[in-house]
């Protein structure tokens, strides 16, 4: 398994940008499909953005779309996630997510890795 460690996060207001990163150690980082996750309080884990081993695909959630752009640099084995136009409700811990198995299996949340979690906090 890959270890994930996520960091970036922060308290922004409504309209700000974030940049969050996740650092992964441990195994090939190029072999990975990566995704980042978001749980809010008193909500379920839920998908936010994935990309494929080389970059070529990436899929977004709808919630997301147009504002928010992962990416990764495979060289310092690190998966990012441009945050911008942030909104209240995007207020939650994000987590980063890593697997072998393919992009869908990490948009599905079937993954073998996991981060520990970054909060973001967006005031009104």
């Amino acid at each position: 398994q890959v270890q994930l460690v996520e960091s970036g996060g922060g308290l922004v207001q409504a309209g700000d940008s974030l940049r969050l990163s996740c650092a992964a150690s441990g195994r090939t980082f190029s072999i990975y499909d990566m995704g980042w996750f978001r749980q809010a309080p008193g909500k379920e884990r839920e998908f936010v953005a994935a990309i494929s081993t080389s970059g070529g695909t990436r899929r977004y959630a709808d919630s997301v779309k147009g504002r928010f752009t992962i990416s990764r640099d495979n060289a310092k084995s690190t998966v990012y996630l441009q945050m911008n136009s942030l909104k209240f409700e995007d207020t939650a811990v994000y987590y980063c997510a890593a697997d072998d198995g393919g992009i869908y299996q990490v948009i599905a949340g079937k993954v073998a890795s996991w981060g520990q979690g970054t909060q973001v906090t967006v005031s009104p």
